[in-house]
């Protein structure tokens, strides 16, 4: 059965468009049924829309016979981490502030495959259990999260100064209170959320207040996270951005691991600096729930995306910003973030967001990308995917020389849009 709601990451969109209170509720109810749920954790960013969907989404899960706990804004990394027996995440991630969504982990933190997904949406419209459940605060889910990432992720900061651009999202409080604990000078931005602002000129999809921040302050490095904090970007001592792929790579050679997960974005130059290194590399499909399903398969422990999902699975389910921050912190030892990051020498990328009115990559566009790849050779690839959440066609272009890259990025990109546009 072909998912109606489900995309790459949960269920997303326009709150009180697609994303109701109606489906909300509805989709707590047969999470809960189809779990088997007695106890359920909700969290939420920081959205406007995030009050009534969480409202919503606790009725549909006593509805259910469970206890819906509400844990309050929370990262999705502590919803995971204590999720009971199902974990629920009001949050549409990095998108801007008028969307919403419902984002699931299983008991463990464990995200949906897409098979438990479309058992979900079989049960969308089953009544009400007999046994009606209730519904509970959570008492101190943001502090006890926050205590756990420290324990097993920190280290010493003493000295070390830092912006962190918390996006105006849930780790607003949490996220420069857990830098500061281990002893950084923290200078917080983005950590103002109205309901309005999340992800709005600041976080891990735009840097550029964060690149200001770190300059004109002197420190040594800026951290960011997206709206509910399962990404991170970071900026080095010069303004200069390292993205999901340099921080996995600065990771990958700190902790000496044997193997990464990464998916098909990740950048040419970081599968070259993994094999010097005989760090053997599985490419997964985009999403970070099937890096996360790679791991579990080849039993690795580091994985992500460029785009900022950092998965460590030592102590921890899933990817999780404030923990990825820590380490890439901790992995520094005296180094300046540029040098840290200067080991991974990337290939020229040029992309390009093509809005579409048809995410269903055409014929035409299939054959002029495989011509475009055969002809690139080992110089580069051509990656073409219609995103998970928005209706916009991704165009990749990779090389080794940059002009080209932009060329035919162009190209495939003005293709893409005569025909979906």
């Amino acid at each position: 059965m072909a998912r109606r709601y489900f995309g790459t990451d949960g269920v997303r969109g326009i709150a009180g468009e697609l994303v109701t209170a109606d489906l909300v509720e509805r989709l707590g109810r047969a999470a809960a049924l189809w779990s088997g749920a007695e106890r359920v954790l909700i969290g939420r960013d920081t959205r406007g829309s995030g009050v009534e969907l969480e409202g919503a989404v606790a009725i549909g899960v006593a509805s259910a016979g469970a206890t819906a706990v509400l844990g309050g804004i929370l990262p999705s990394g502590a919803v995971a981490l204590g999720a009971f027996d199902l974990g629920i995440v009001i949050t549409a991630s990095h998108n801007p502030p008028e969307y919403n969504g419902v984002k699931f982990f299983q008991a463990g933190g464990r995200k949906l495959t897409d098979e438990d997904e479309e058992e979900i949406e079989s049960l969308l419209d089953a009544p009400p259990a007999e046994r009606h459940g209730k519904i509970e605060p959570a008492l101190a889910a943001g502090a006890g999260y926050v205590d756990y990432v420290i324990e097993h992720f920190g280290s010493d900061l003493t000295g070390l100064e830092l912006v962190v651009d918390c996006s105006n999202g849930a780790y607003s409080d949490l996220g420069p209170e857990a830098f500061e604990r281990l002893g950084a000078r923290v200078h917080a931005i983005g950590s103002t959320p109205d309901g309005t602002n999340i992800n709005t000129g600041c976080g891990a999809t735009d840097t550029a207040l964060l690149e200001r921040e770190v300059v004109a302050r002197g420190a040594a490095l800026g951290i960011a996270f997206d709206g509910d904090g399962d990404r991170i970007v970071a900026v080095d001592e010069r303004g200069q951005v390292v993205d999901g792929d340099g921080i996995i790579a600065i990771l990958a050679l700190d902790l000496e691991v044997e193997l990464v997960a990464v998916t098909q974005m990740t950048n040419l130059g970081f599968h070259a600096l993994m094999s010097e290194h005989g760090i053997e590399v599985i490419t997964t499909d985009v999403g970070d729930r099937y890096v996360l399903e790679a791991l579990e398969e080849h039993g690795g422990i580091l994985g992500g995306e460029q785009s900022g999902h950092v998965i460590y699975l030592r102590d921890h389910v899933t990817g999780d910003g404030l923990a990825a921050g820590l380490l890439l912190c901790a992995a520094l030892k005296g180094r300046t973030l540029s040098e840290a990051a200067s080991a991974l020498t990337r290939y020229f990328q040029c992309k390009e967001n093509v809005r579409v009115t048809s995410k269903e990559i055409t014929q035409p566009v299939r054959e002029a990308v495989e011509r475009a790849n055969a002809e690139l050779g080992d110089e580069g690839r051509i990656l073409v995917r219609p995103s998970g959440t928005e209706p916009i066609v991704r165009v990749l272009v990779e090389a080794r020389n940059g002009d080209l890259a932009k060329t035919a990025c162009g190209t495939i990109a003005r293709l893409v849009e005569s025909e979906l546009g």
